[in-house]
């Protein structure tokens, strides 16, 4: 059987465009946060269409996580791209775990955190899931798995290269149509997509990457906070082809 795969990434890195580029798979059928109501129910998180995303979706995580498992299952000619973030993982078994792929996208925090604070302008380390990301990692390397670490500046800076060593690490070929896509939303997309889509939609494929140049002091506390945690995984990242022989 195929394995789905699950992307656990963080909020702002980049995840969405990750999607839309699995998206473009015959392949592949993508499933966009699965566990996000179940997330808001749980943690009582009030974010952007709260109401909404509870009243439109399956809150029950652990369902949700046997369903998708199961379609897997059903039907052996494609294979899912779940698009999670690792926050998401509350009050749940996380023994799924080890019928997955596992793969997680970071994003250093000095370009995350502004773009964060416009949605959740109180935000915290949990909120990154840049921690939870670590403890999973390292469960799951514990475990005997070795997920991959994709960052979304290598990403940005070489989509080719890192596309093809992720696929080649899920045992897929890389195929050149993942680097474009229609402006526009997907099919796919979860309801909450106007509260946080909108560049991706805009988007044709992977946007060059930008620093940023300024980092607001208010956000530092939570920089520091962060910064260990990220640094701990991008050790393991995936470089670029053209990166890695600088």
């Amino acid at each position: 059987m195929k394995t789905p795969i699950c992307l656990w990434s963080g909020p702002r890195n980049v995840s969405t465009a990750l999607m839309y580029s699995f998206a473009q798979r015959d392949d592949i059928c993508v499933v966009d946060e699965p566990l996000y109501g179940h997330y808001l129910r749980i943690s009582g998180a009030d974010h952007p269409g709260r109401d909404a995303i509870i009243a439109g979706m399956n809150c029950d995580g652990a369902a949700v996580m046997r369903g998708l498992l199961a379609r897997q299952r059903q039907d052996p000619s494609i294979r899912l791209f779940q698009k999670h973030m690792a926050h998401h993982l509350v009050g749940l078994d996380l023994d799924f775990l080890q019928e997955t792929s596992n793969i997680f996208l970071i994003r250093n925090p000095r370009d995350m955190l502004p773009s964060l604070s416009i949605q959740l302008p109180h935000a915290t380390l949990a909120d990154t899931g840049l921690k939870r990301q670590w403890e999973l990692y390292t469960d799951l390397r514990a475990a005997g798995q070795t997920p991959a670490i994709l960052d979304s500046r290598e990403l940005l800076l070489d989509p080719t290269g890192v596309l093809a060593q992720l696929c080649a690490h899920l045992g897929l070929d890389f195929d050149p149509g993942m680097l474009h896509w229609t402006a526009g939303p997907l099919a796919e997309d979860g309801i909450w997509a106007p509260y946080w889509y909108h560049v991706v939609h805009q988007s044709t494929g992977f946007a060059p990457y930008k620093p940023k140049n300024e980092f607001p002091d208010r956000l530092l506390g939570l920089l520091a906070d962060c910064q260990p945690w990220y640094d701990r995984l991008y050790e393991n990242a995936l470089i670029g082809s053209a990166r890695g022989e600088q």
